[in-house]
C-alpha cells in the first residue's frame, strides 16, 4: 500500500466515524419515548417544548376551584335577611344563574332544583343578563333585578350590606367556604355559604413539590377570607385572591419577569390567559375544552399527582438526553484520533473503513437503545405511597 492509499484509508475512517448520527438521534428519540411514557401514566405532552421548559420549572401557579378542591361545589347553608320564602328566593336565584357556565352557579342551580317538585323545573325568565367576570351576575327577574355575586359587586352596584352579612360571610370563610351575597331590587336578601372540598392529594402534593424546591402559589377569583383558608388548609404560602382572568396572566408574567421558571395549572375557561401566558401550561383533564387547547400538557387522570409525574418525567427525559450526547460524543472523541492514525506512527495500528463504520453504527444504537430505557420509567416513589394510603382520587 502506498501513502496515498493509506492516507485515503484514513481520510475515509475519519469521514465514517465522525458521522454525527447519534447526535442527531440524541434528542428526538428521548423527547419521542419521553412523550410516549408520559401519554401511558396519563400525562399528555404536545410536544418537546413543553417537555424542555417543564425540567425547569421552580414555580407553580395553582387555581383553586376544580384544580386544588374537586370542583363539584355544593349549597351547604342558606341565610335569609328578610321574611321570603325560601322556594321563592331560590326561584329568583336560580333564573338569575341557570346562564351561568360558573361552576358555583351550577351548585346554586341544583340546589335550586331539590326545592322544587319537577325533575326539570323551567325558571322565570331572565332578561338583560350580565355575567361580571370574578364578581357574579345581574339579571332582572320577574321586573325585579337580582344581582349574585362577592361583595365587591354588591358594593358597586350601591347595595347595602348590613352587620349581619358581613357576621355570615366571615364565619364562611373561617370555614374555607365561598360567601355569596344575593340582592333583589337593590336589597340584600341573602348570604349563601358554599363549600368546594379539597382535593384529598392536595397537601401532599404540595408537599413533595416543595421537596423538589418547587414554589407553589395559589391564584383564585374567590374572595381572600376563603382563599387564605383554602391556602392555609393545603400549605400554600402565596395567595394571589379576587383576580379576574386577566390579572391571573398579568401575575404569571411578573413572576416571569421576576426570573421564575413558571408553571400554571388550571382547568376553567378563565385559566386560559394565564395558561397561555405560562412557560408550562397544565390542564385538568375534566377542565373545559378551551383550557386543554390552551395548555402544553393534559393530566387526563384529572389527579393532582399528575404535576409531579410531569415534572419528574422532564428531568428524567432530560438527563437521559444529556446522558445520549456523552454516549456520541465519547465514541467520536475517542474514534476520530485513532482513525485519524494518532497510534499509526508508534503501534503501527490503523481503523479500517469497515471498523470505523461499525463504530458508528454501534454509537447510533447506543443512544437509540439508551432512549428506549426510557420506557421503564417509574414515577416518584411517594406517589405510589400516596394511592397505597387511599389519598389517591383516581
Amino acid at each position: 500500500m502506498d501513502s496515498f492509499e493509506l492516507a485515503l484509508q484514513f481520510g475515509i475512517s475519519v469521514m465514517v466515524i465522525a458521522c454525527p448520527c447519534a447526535l442527531g438521534l440524541a434528542t428526538p428519540t428521548a423527547v419521542m419515548v419521553g412523550t410516549g411514557v408520559g401519554a401511558s401514566q396519563g400525562v399528555l405532552i404536545k410536544g418537546g417544548q413543553a417537555l424542555e421548559s417543564a425540567h425547569k420549572v421552580n414555580c407553580i401557579v395553582f387555581d383553586k376551584t376544580g384544580t386544588l378542591t374537586i370542583g363539584k361545589p355544593v349549597v351547604v347553608n342558606t341565610k335569609l335577611l328578610t321574611n321570603m320564602v325560601l322556594q321563592e328566593f331560590y326561584e329568583l336565584v336560580a333564573a338569575a344563574e341557570v346562564n351561568s357556565e360558573h361552576p358555583l352557579a351550577k351548585a346554586i342551580v341544583e340546589y335550586a332544583k331539590k326545592l322544587r317538585d319537577e325533575e326539570n323545573p323551567a325558571w322565570p325568565e331572565a332578561k338583560d343578563f350580565v355575567s361580571i367576570t370574578g364578581h357574579g351576575v345581574k339579571a332582572t327577574v320577574r321586573n325585579k333585578e337580582v344581582i349574585v355575586g362577592n361583595k365587591s359587586l354588591m358594593v358597586e352596584h350601591d347595595v347595602v350590606v348590613p352587620a349581619d352579612a358581613e357576621d355570615i360571610l366571615a364565619e364562611a370563610e373561617e370555614m374555607a367556604q365561598t360567601g355569596i351575597l344575593v340582592s333583589i331590587a337593590g336589597e340584600l336578601v341573602g348570604v349563601l355559604a358554599i363549600s368546594d372540598p379539597l382535593k384529598p392529594s392536595a397537601q401532599e402534593v404540595i408537599s413533595i413539590l416543595k421537596s423538589m424546591k418547587i414554589r407553589s402559589i395559589m391564584v383564585t377569583g374567590d374572595n381572600w377570607g376563603t382563599a387564605n383558608s383554602i391556602a392555609k388548609e393545603v400549605g400554600i404560602e402565596t395567595v394571589i385572591a379576587e383576580a379576574k382572568p386577566e390579572h391571573k396572566a398579568e401575575r404569571v408574567k411578573d413572576l416571569q419577569a421576576s426570573g421564575c421558571i413558571v408553571a400554571m395549572v388550571g382547568d376553567g375557561i378563565n385559566d386560559s390567559p394565564a395558561l397561555v401566558a405560562a412557560d408550562v401550561g397544565m390542564a385538568i383533564g375534566a377542565g373545559t375544552d378551551i383550557a386543554i387547547e390552551a395548555a402544553d400538557i393534559v393530566l387526563m387522570k384529572s389527579n393532582l399527582e399528575d404535576v409531579i409525574t410531569a415534572i419528574d418525567l422532564s428531568r428524567k427525559t432530560f438527563s437521559r438526553i444529556r446522558l445520549n450526547y456523552i454516549w456520541a460524543l465519547g465514541y467520536n472523541l475517542l474514534g476520530i484520533p485513532i482513525a485519524a492514525g494518532a497510534l499509526f506512527p508508534s503501534t503501527g495500528f490503523r481503523l479500517p473503513p469497515w471498523i470505523a463504520g461499525a463504530a458508528m453504527a454501534a454509537s447510533s444504537v447506543s443512544v437509540v437503545c439508551c432512549s428506549l430505557l426510557l420506557k421503564y420509567y417509574r414515577r416518584p416513589k411517594k406517589l405510589d405511597n400516596l394511592e397505597i394510603r387511599g389519598i389517591s382520587i383516581e
